[in-house]
């Protein structure tokens, strides 16, 4: 197959409620869809670079650049058969892990529509794994911060009553222990965990100890974003698992994190890591060693939601993920069908070929900002 044109769009889509972490406060959502089109086909591929180097350096400015100038270039009109195949043109760059996913998502759409199977299936074929892949993976919400405990205390139990069987709640200096002891308080048996986001430092690990007493699923990222030995350190202290996020930025980082005992839990986020070719290397490093790992959301519209939603299929992903509903976050959004949560707090994971959703085209015109053809 060959790509023979790629086009570009940036799109901003406004939130259902602003989203409060750390970092600061979003409420519209900006993001590059990626469309590749070959043999009468178009895969779609997201990149969940935001508009501001928050969680990340990269942000839609820089996506964009790259995708122009370096990334689309190296596989236009180019011969592939799998994704390794085009991504191995353009490895040679450093960085801008999000830019290079956004693209290879849309060559596995390509390919799958191509061949009539579903990314699921790909990413998981017959024998590759003991167990085939699920039908359905686990979910829960994250909730960012609030203005008042009271409206934090209310945001849970709204998503409580609609059946969502984890809670993630962001947490930040002053708004922290406080607030773990009173929604566990409210919600004993809920399954819960804190998501700090970088925003301490060792010296708060009596802070973190306290937190031991409230039978947390995990610990988020607690300490800094580029980090793994205090992590070592901090987790040799505390009961509670601690989850690498923003440290864990390639199977490398992965293997060093674990060598290093920084952490018992991973989150696999495929923008993070560069794709959904080096989201897979982490997932089997880690079911290797019985290190449960789990799909980190990023505010994706539903391309970027169902391809993640596809990774949570795999064997290793034994915890639940931050893949809400769509309308969660968008209503309406850009793709179609919409996720939309079962009883039993799970996603289905799509059947249809390729990522198994489609862009509404319409409502892709009413949120673009600028379109590049290439």
């Amino acid at each position: 197959m060959k790509i023979e044109h790629v086009d570009l769009f940036h799109i901003s889509l406004p939130l259902v409620q602003p989203f409060e972490t750390s970092f600061g406060v979003e409420r519209e959502r900006e993001c590059i869809l990626v469309a590749a089109h070959g043999e009468g086909l178009t895969g779609w591929g997201e990149c969940a670079a935001s508009s501001w180097p928050g969680f990340s350096y990269e942000t839609v400015g820089t996506a964009w650049h790259i995708l122009r100038d370096f990334i689309v270039p190296a596989v236009l009109d180019q011969p592939f058969e799998a994704p390794c195949d085009a991504i191995d043109r353009y490895r040679w760059i450093r960085g801008h892990p999000m830019a290079k996913a956004a693209l290879e998502a849309a060559l596995w759409d390509l390919l799958g529509q191509a061949q009539g199977t579903s990314l699921a299936d790909m990413l998981a074929p017959v024998g590759r794994y003991e167990q085939p892949h699920r039908q359905r993976v686990d979910v829960g919400v994250s909730i960012g911060v609030q203005p008042t405990l009271d409206a934090l205390l209310t945001r849970i139990q709204g998503f409580v009553d609609e059946g969502y069987g984890r809670i993630k709640i962001k947490i930040k200096p002053g708004w922290d222990l406080d607030v773990v002891r009173a929604v566990r308080g409210r919600f004993p048996d809920v399954r819960l965990m804190a998501d700090a986001n970088s925003a301490y430092s060792l010296d708060d690990a009596p802070l973190f100890e306290a937190l031991d007493d409230y039978d947390l699923l995990m610990i988020e990222q607690p300490l800094a974003y580029d980090d793994i030995a205090d992590h070592a350190k901090l987790q040799a202290r505390l009961r509670t698992p601690l989850c690498l996020d923003e440290s864990i930025i390639s199977p490398a980082h992965a293997r060093w994190a674990l060598e290093l005992k920084a952490c018992q839990v991973i989150n696999i986020k495929v923008g993070r890591v560069g794709g959904l070719t080096e989201a897979c290397q982490i997932h089997d490093l880690a079911l290797a060693q019985g290190v449960p790992v789990w799909c980190g959301g990023m505010l994706e519209t539903g391309v970027g939601r169902a391809v993640n939603v596809a990774i949570a299929a795999l064997p290793g992903y034994t915890l639940p993920g931050d893949l809400s509903a769509t309308a969660r976050y968008y209503n309406p959004d850009v793709a179609d069908p919409p996720f939309t949560l079962n009883p039993d707090s799970t996603l289905s994971v799509p059947t249809r070929p390729g990522i198994g959703v489609e862009v509404n085209r319409e409502r892709l015109e009413q949120v673009t900002v600028r379109k590049l053809s290439l």
